[in-house]
């Protein structure tokens, strides 16, 4: 009886200990959050930037994976129907097979080596897909969902195109991927072997497209995008709209078999590809020892995780981030493909362990979003401090000299950090 009677009074003291601590923490953090003024310079900076669609100044294109990630910082400073025309564009090039392209750009400025496309529904315009991808269709399902969140406006869903309503051809893009790009024995989307979320194989040669050197494969970066589309047309699907599949049920298959074929439950991280029709690496080349951030970052948005994976998942990318100087969690992988294996990239070069804010920024709101602020602040920290001392947005930056590279002025680095703000700062004002 006596033990009995000790343990609520011991209960009673302690706990409420625990949530004042935990209350007064959060407080702290919060006000830390909407004191801080560098985020409104950056925030500041990305409006001023996303008054334009095309990704940056090395890019004359309007890139729908790059699109999708700042189109709700381009709502805030363009029209909702300047806004809403660009991504029907997209849909006015899309393919008989369902497929969506990659870019789109002015005709009269279509003269890079892509294999261009053009569409009675878009006179002026070229469009071109970098066929190794298998993203677009999941990024224009995203920002259409986007689009509607912001605005509200669900009359595009209705919009005709052709003779096809925005609805009907969102289900054509998602049937493309199971009809074009899927493997059965898997269930799960395929694409061609890249490194995690990029567009470049790994041969010499023009890396953005199909040819007979291709390795097809399965990786956590196409499905994860693919589970998050569905998630998002089933959100925004009108009740009285008669879809052609229980896309529920395929989001819910393909979550199933990520776990069962892609992720390691011992190591708790992904397996970075499950080769189709033979590997493009040597036989000695442990490619399961390099960490794939993008995908997983994109794995966790897409609802694949529990918060005991997620913190694993973050201590890993934090511990990748630490071998290199000038890193963040925003290092593409880690360690590099050497250059043996990877003869088109090189280490540290690009998406061969460069480090991308455009997806260190969505991992910073996957963290935000799934209940650890406090890390997600952290680890934003250098992310933004390394945006204000090079006084802009940058495509990515060398680990290992600090050096910004690729396109300046690069939308999806001003898109997502600006999006990762403002998920910050509706915390902190929840729970100041």
């Amino acid at each position: 009886m006596r033990n009995i009677a000790i343990v609520p009074v011991i209960v009673s003291c302690w706990l409420p200990g625990i949530f004042f601590e935990k209350a007064y923490s959060q407080s702290k953090l919060a006000d830390t959050i909407l004191t801080d003024n560098r985020l409104d310079t950056i925030q500041s900076r990305a409006l001023r930037l996303l008054t334009g669609f095309a990704a940056g100044t090395s890019y004359g294109e309007v890139w729908i994976r790059d699109f999708n990630t700042f189109i709700k910082g381009s709502l805030q400073v363009q029209s909702k129907e300047r806004v809403r025309e660009m991504l029907l564009l997209f849909f006015k090039m899309q393919g008989n097979t369902g497929d969506i392209v990659d870019g789109v750009i002015d005709s009269k400025k279509a003269t890079v080596g892509y294999k261009y496309r053009y569409a009675e529904l878009a006179p002026g315009w070229a469009a071109h897909k970098n066929t190794v991808e298998t993203d677009q269709e999941s990024s224009l399902i995203q920002a259409v969902k986007k689009y509607i969140d912001v605005t509200g406006d669900t009359s595009i869903l209705r919009e005709k195109i052709g003779d096809k309503i925005v609805l009907q051809r969102m289900e054509d893009a998602l049937t493309y991927i199971l009809r074009e790009r899927w493997s059965a024995r898997y269930g799960l989307v395929i694409g061609a072997t890249t490194i995690d979320w990029g567009d470049v194989q790994p041969e010499t040669g023009w890396g953005v497209a199909i040819n007979d050197k291709t390795k097809w494969s399965v990786d956590i970066y196409d499905n994860a995008m693919f589970v998050i589309a569905i998630n998002d047309f089933l959100q925004i699907k009108p009740r009285n709209y008669k879809a052609t599949k229980d896309w529920q049920q395929v989001a819910e298959g393909v979550k199933k078999n990520v776990r069962k074929h892609l992720w390691m439950t011992a190591s708790q991280k992904y397996i970075p590809h499950i080769y189709l029709n033979g590997s493009p690496f040597s036989k000695t080349f442990n490619e399961r020892g390099i960490l794939y951030t993008g995908g997983t970052a994109c794995a966790i948005l897409a609802g694949f995780h529990t918060p005991a994976e997620i913190a694993a998942i973050n201590r890993q990318m934090v511990l990748a981030a630490s071998k290199e100087k000038h890193a963040t969690i925003g290092i593409t992988v880690y360690p590099p493909y050497p250059a043996t294996e990877f003869p088109n990239m090189k280490p540290y070069v690009y998406q061969n362990a460069g480090d991308w804010t455009w997806f260190g920024g969505r991992m910073i709101q996957a963290l935000v979003l799934k209940g650890f602020t406090k890390e997600a602040w952290n680890e934003l920290n250098p992310i933004i401090d390394r945006a204000i001392e090079h006084k802009g947005f940058y495509e990515w930056y060398d680990v290992q000299t600090g050096e910004p590279k690729g396109s300046g002025d690069f939308r999806g680095e001003a898109g997502v950090l600006f999006d990762a703000i403002t998920l910050l700062r509706q915390w902190a004002a929840q729970n100041k």
